[in-house]
């Protein structure tokens, strides 16, 4: 089977996702826009150099609706041979439009893909688009389903995290992120974005709290315990799940848990012949990927079984990478990967994560994946994985190898 490697990755800055952020007036066309002629100009692309455009975003109606990657494409300086796939696995929506792009270039199906995504959920909310598994009751009752909160406050009680633990994985996540930021460590894979007069809008994460610390943090209010336990009481329905569990634990609020941001990223993904053509050289290659449904209700375990399965399906341990990126929906979902594995959290999400710089949806799987390769390059370290939990109970996976 034919290879796929990485052969450029890049993502925008995450602006603050409301009306004040800085990339609000940005829509989502002209962001996705943006990011694909940054990675056309940088890797000196030409006419039909890639067979697709696969582009993550969750939120599919209004100016994210109508196949956004075919628009997004036409909005670019791509040339218009070149079709695009909107696509929507939730929160791994930028991660599985790689995932697809590697797996066909390793099919023969076409020598080279742009893949990636974007959201834009200052300007079209989460929820907006509805969802089946909310609002049918028929599918609502028998999968015993609860908002995202309350599963990540689910996994918190079924697993013993306690406030202070959560509060002190959210401070590290700043921590890491600003000593990032200050270091340089982004500054390859960050592009500026421009408005049309070719001035900066921004030019760094906007969402960071550096500042953060125990005590600030201990004085936020549970975010999701009023709609536990009072109408429509979720926790009822959690229980009647969970029948071992006494009762939820919350202890997840604004501070522990993902920012709601603006961002874009894209990655270019390739067989030997197409770095050949272009004189590019490889970066990694993707050496496996993975996806796997899980509890609906707690939903937001998948990190865990999937890396289970990818590890499994290629004759892999833990012990064998190096580098782990975990995202940051919750903070329990981060605490409840490194107990299951034993992992050194030293070795998790080391530039801090979405918790810190703030979770866009559709591209934080694509983005998470850039970050992970220039770590790797970084400590001059071999392999790392890449995960993330998804909405309605699944996870995905995704393992990178220098070359």
């Amino acid at each position: 089977m034919t290879e796929a490697y990485i052969y450029d990755a890049l993502r925008t800055p995450r602006g603050k996702g409301r009306k004040d952020g800085a990339l609000h007036e940005v829509t989502s066309v002209r962001l996705s826009a943006l990011t694909l002629n940054a990675l056309k100009e940088r890797n000196n692309l030409e006419g039909h150099a890639v067979e697709d455009v696969i582009w993550g975003n969750v939120t599919q109606v209004m100016e994210q609706g109508g196949c956004l990657a075919r628009t997004a494409v036409l909005a670019s300086d791509l040339d218009q041979s070149i079709p695009g796939l909107a696509i929507n696995r939730f929160c791994a929506s930028g991660m599985e439009a790689v995932n697809l792009a590697a797996n066909q270039v390793k099919g023969g199906a076409g020598d080279a893909y742009i893949a990636g995504g974007v959201e834009m959920m200052g300007r079209v909310a989460m929820g907006s688009d509805g969802a089946a598994i909310a609002v049918d009751p028929s599918v609502a009752m028998e999968t015993y389903f609860v908002p995202q909160g309350i599963s990540a406050d689910i996994i918190a009680t079924e697993y013993g995290f306690t406030r202070d633990q959560a509060d002190a994985l959210a401070v590290e996540s700043q921590r890491r992120a600003a000593e990032a930021w200050k270091d340089g460590r982004f500054d390859k894979s960050v592009i500026t974005v421009r408005d049309q007069n070719g001035l900066p809008i921004l030019d760094r994460d906007e969402y960071m709290r550096p500042g953060t610390d125990m005590q600030s943090l201990g004085a936020l209010t549970p975010s999701f315990q009023m709609m536990g336990e009072q109408m429509p009481g979720f926790d009822k329905v959690a229980l009647l799940k969970y029948p071992h569990l006494e009762r939820i634990s919350h202890i997840h609020h604004a501070g522990n848990s993902s920012g709601i941001v603006d961002g874009a990223a894209a990655v270019l993904i390739g067989n030997k012949a197409f770095g050949e053509k272009y004189g590019l050289k490889p970066r990694a290659r993707i050496r496996a990927t993975a996806k796997i449904g899980t509890d609906p209700t707690i939903m937001l375990t998948g990190p865990v079984p999937v890396t289970e399965k990818i590890l499994a399906d290629n004759g892999m341990k833990i012990s064998d990478l190096d580098l782990f990126e975990v995202n940051e929906a919750f903070a329990s979902v981060v605490l409840r990967f490194q107990q299951a594995f034993d992992v050194d959290p030293a070795l998790v999400n080391v530039n801090g994560g979405s918790i810190a710089m703030g979770h866009p949806l559709g591209a934080t799987g694509a983005i998470i994946i850039g970050t992970l390769l220039d770590e790797l390059e970084r400590r001059d370290l071999e392999t790392g994985l890449a995960t993330l939990c998804i909405a309605s109970g699944m996870g995905a996976a995704t393992i990178i190898e220098r070359v």
